[in-house]
């Protein structure tokens, strides 16, 4: 059985029968159902004091890795960027990543469990985000 994925809602939107050529795969894996949408999120470590570009980052989206031996943490990365002046930034404007479970993922600082990213969703730090991305990356 073939599947279509939908990378705007990350699942199955339906499924085709299989074709009997030897080159299709027997399976074939989909989006996990908890994946970060594009757009900014601020790292734990982000200080709401300082700059607002402080651990903010662009999700660009989510990769797979294309071997198929790949240990199952590293199957899926997130691909994002940062927006201050990073190691990556730096040292020719590369992409981070980091295997999706990971960034999904609650860590405890403190005594205190909170998610490792989190989404932005004020309007006025998503505008500025937006202006600083443009002038870091041309777009």
């Amino acid at each position: 059985m073939w599947y279509i994925v939908s990378p705007h809602i990350g699942h199955r939107v339906c499924s085709i029968p299989r074709k009997s050529e030897s080159w299709i795969p027997d399976t074939i894996e989909v989006m996990p159902p908890t994946h970060p949408a594009p757009g900014y999120y601020y790292h734990y470590k982000h200080d709401p004091e300082g700059p607002i570009n402080n651990y903010a980052y662009e999700v660009m989206g989510v990769g797979h890795h294309t071997e198929d031996d790949a240990r199952e943490i590293d199957k899926y990365v997130v691909v994002y960027r940062p927006l201050y002046e990073a190691f990556v930034y730096t040292n020719g404007k590369m992409f981070d990543i980091r295997p999706l479970t990971m960034f999904m993922e609650t860590i405890e600082k403190g005594g205190v469990t909170k998610n490792r990213f989190s989404k932005i969703t004020d309007e006025s730090v998503l505008n500025e985000l937006a202006t600083i991305a443009t002038k870091m990356y041309g777009v």
